[in-house]
């Protein structure tokens, strides 16, 4: 995520939400509104390590004991700086991200539901080359397949004072549905956070969002952007997905998120670092494939890489 041009931004959508134009122009969707406001309390979902189901080495520690909720939690209490998580999913999806080393728990998902992960804890060696701490298999039986989805993890963190919650709480008074809750997070967001060019030229390998840090500075890199949607999602009850992958050899960054009475929203909304279009949610509501490929391709092209 190094340049403007190659930072694109995906917010998928499923829902009849409002037109907007390449030009950013907005058309509010009518909302009934017979109903009382929705609660917009927000709700902060704790990760606990509390060592009932552990993996250990002599550095490391991989907490398992709540996988059933959607998370594993690791703690590297070694002197070397660069240790990568892989984990190895069911259906055969790997990751090895930078582990953020500071001698506390960092908070993993498990974003591939039910079955068999491997998780491999590697120490840098020298260059490129890592020694393996760690590997250990453990099968996963999700009590909610949502909860994945709204817990903070290292790439989506907050605790119940972040700013980052109150102001999703704020965009969320007087909404009476997710739709809008949604709608009022992604018009925020386009209107108050600028991309941060020097940011994205200088940013590295294991490079972790502040969410916080995103809101007061009022900028970032695309990673910053999904990362504050995310958690404002998340913590408005919205269950929602961060994603990580390529189109062709274009980085991009993808937001799903589910909303009860429609499923998993399948609407695209695009960030190039400049500008921002949302599809026609007509081709939404039709759920027509046919028009989703004319507006953004068949989607051969694009690989997930991380999902978080």
């Amino acid at each position: 995520m190094k340049k403007k041009k190659t930072c694109i931004l995906f917010l998928i959508f499923s829902v009849c939400m409002v037109f907007l134009s390449a030009c950013g122009k907005e058309t509010a969707a009518p909302t009934e509104k017979k109903a009382p406001p929705r609660d917009n309390t927000p709700v902060v979902l704790t990760p606990e390590a509390s060592g009932r189901t552990v993996f250990q080495s002599e550095q490391v520690t991989v907490d398992i004991s709540n996988s059933d909720a959607g998370y594993f939690m690791v703690k590297y209490t070694g002197s070397v700086a660069k240790v990568r998580v892989q984990l190895i999913a069911p259906d055969g999806t790997k990751s090895q991200p930078l582990l953020s080393i500071d001698g506390n728990y960092k908070v993993f998902p498990l974003t591939s539901g039910n079955g068999t992960y491997q998780v491999n804890i590697l120490e840098n060696t020298t260059g490129n080359s890592y020694a393996v701490l760690l590997s250990e298999t453990f099968d996963v039986q999700l009590t909610n397949e949502f909860t994945p989805f709204l817990y903070p993890n290292q790439y989506v963190d907050y605790t119940l004072d972040a700013a980052t919650v109150q102001k999703g709480a704020d965009l969320a008074a007087d909404t009476y549905s997710d739709l809008e809750v949604i709608q009022n997070i992604y018009n925020y967001v386009i209107k108050n956070i600028s991309y941060d060019e020097k940011k994205a030229e200088s940013v590295k390998d294991g490079y972790l969002p502040l969410v916080d840090e995103t809101l007061s500075s009022g900028k970032g890199i695309c990673f910053d952007y999904a990362s504050l949607m995310t958690a404002m999602m998340r913590t408005q009850r919205i269950p929602t997905k961060l994603e990580i992958g390529y189109s062709g050899e274009v980085k991009h960054a993808w937001i799903s998120a589910y909303v009860t009475e429609i499923g998993w929203i399948d609407n695209i909304i695009e960030f190039d670092g400049s500008s921002w279009t949302m599809m026609d949610p007509t081709l939404a509501a039709s759920n027509s494939k046919e028009s989703v490929k004319k507006y953004v391709g068949d989607g051969s092209n694009y690989t997930l890489q991380y999902s978080y």
